[in-house]
């Protein structure tokens, strides 16, 4: 009979596209050289982020009129007042930057677009449209772990991926790699009951656990039987297959030996962060406490966080418990109850940075090796779609915020970048190199071109060198 392990080696060696992940993790996630792992946190918003709201009220009156042509240069945050939105967050302002110039126009943009913010193509429902892996899963591959990624979600009520299904895993907004849509977990309840089942006290959870492990092993087992008969394409896509269940096998397996660690930092969720007619905020609320324990127990290293989408229906907003919030009304200039559509897009902000100033003082508490966690984190927010409601791309804002231990030497500082169609212009996809490059990636380019940049002959491929740090 074909053996499991000798019949995927030899078709891997017979097929240029299938590889076997480098599992070189020890019990925490660290990786086999004894170093740390980096982590990553994509945290992303809908309804777009005005680029006037992420600039210091205190800049000198050159730099404000630099500012206003949207040409480039940079001051040391330090020197300078946050707007007041960032105040939950002002406290690690050392660690920030706010990251101006940057465009997307090869992305979809608009109401709702998929993929396409991280994976710099233009993206939609179809999988067709996925044409390959998005930049945080390129990361987790970087620095493997147990459960390779994580995504979270605060699915929309009305459009855009997984429409109506707020509480169930659905279609997110990752991808594994082409027409590999990533799942993401829509509420705590049900992330906690699958990613922490290897460690559930309920007799019913332990059984669902082992059924799945005797349940794969026959699939695995059946398929390589089925494999033996097949050649060409065919016995490729059960090689595929057969990875896919082995994979599954082995990150469970992993689990299992972490358990221990596991249950020490299994989240403590209060019964309102379980329900299933949670609000917004408490949804929120819970998935950063799933996105903690994931990272300080070691079961990943790169998690993915739609914190809303365009069709998000808020609920439980300060000052705005009792409204329901329809984000696609605010986005068209409606108000709720006595705010005005722009001082609700500043309560949702300020929402947005106190989950971010949670995450950073956690991690920050969290030992490791001569530091804390957060020594080896990079956490970035910022939109899917743009600048605004009906965003075209020419604008993509970013806030970042970086341990010490950090390859990109951008911290504590407020950077404007060139205007698209300046001289310098860099878009998404010179940002993503650079932070690939930056972590083990030598890829030359990641991301579509903007073909009007092309028609410029502006040259719009590699990193931006300024911002990857000496060694």
């Amino acid at each position: 009979m074909l053996n499991r392990r000798s019949f995927i080696s030899q078709t891997v060696a017979a097929t240029s596209g299938l590889t076997l992940a480098p599992w070189l993790l020890e019990t925490l996630g660290a990786q086999a050289s004894g170093r740390a792992p980096m982590r990553f946190i994509f945290m992303h918003k809908g309804n777009g982020l005005f680029p006037q709201v992420m600039v210091p009220p205190s800049l000198r009156r050159e730099d404000l009129e630099k500012e206003r042509r949207k040409e480039a240069f940079s001051v040391d945050l330090a020197q300078h007042d946050l707007p007041a939105w960032m105040q939950p967050v002002a406290r690690h302002k050392n660690h920030m930057t706010i990251l101006q110039g940057l465009s997307g126009k090869m992305c979809t943009t608009g109401h709702h677009t998929w993929q396409s913010s991280l994976g710099v193509y233009r993206a939609n429902e179809a999988l067709t449209s996925i044409k390959w892996a998005t930049v945080d899963f390129e990361l987790a591959r970087l620095f493997p772990s147990p459960l390779d990624h994580i995504e979270l979600a605060c699915f929309p009520h009305d459009g855009g991926n997984a429409r109506g299904n707020v509480n169930g895993i659905e279609t997110g907004f990752s991808a594994r790699g082409p027409q590999q849509p990533n799942l993401a977990y829509g509420s705590p309840k049900v992330a906690l009951r699958e990613l922490f089942r290897v460690v559930s006290n309920e007799r019913r959870e332990q059984v669902q656990h082992e059924l799945e492990r005797m349940v794969l092993g026959f699939t695995a087992g059946n398929h390589l039987n089925l494999a033996a008969n097949l050649q060409g394409a065919e016995r490729t896509k059960i090689a595929n297959y057969a990875e896919s269940i082995d994979a599954v096998r082995t990150r469970n397996g992993r689990l299992e030996a972490m358990a221990d660690v596991i249950r020490r930092h299994l989240p403590r969720l209060e019964d309102r962060y379980l329900a299933d007619d949670i609000n917004t905020i408490d949804r929120q609320t819970g998935h950063v406490e799933i996105l903690l324990a994931t990272l300080i127990s070691g079961m990943t290293n790169v998690v993915t966080f739609t914190v809303d989408e365009l069709g998000t229906l808020y609920t439980g907003l300060r000052g705005l418990e009792r409204e329901l919030i329809n984000l696609h009304d605010v986005g068209h200039g409606r108000g709720v109850g006595t705010l005005s559509a722009d001082a609700v897009r500043t309560e949702i902000r300020i929402q947005h940075m106190s989950l971010i100033d949670t995450i950073i003082r956690r991690l920050k508490a969290a030992p490791e090796a001569d530091g804390n966690m957060f020594d080896n984190t990079m956490l970035f927010y910022f939109p899917d779609n743009g600048e605004t409601h009906h965003s075209s791309g020419v604008e993509w804002p970013f806030l970042v915020f970086s341990g010490r231990n950090s390859r990109l030497n951008i911290a504590g500082r407020y950077i404007r970048l060139p205007a698209h169609g300046q001289v310098g212009h860099k878009t998404l996809g010179n940002w993503y190199t650079t932070i690939l490059n930056a972590y083990g990636n030598p890829i030359t380019h990641y991301g579509d071109l903007d073909l009007a940049l092309e028609r410029m002959r502006m040259n719009q491929r590699g990193p931006i060198r300024e911002f990857l740090a000496s060694r």
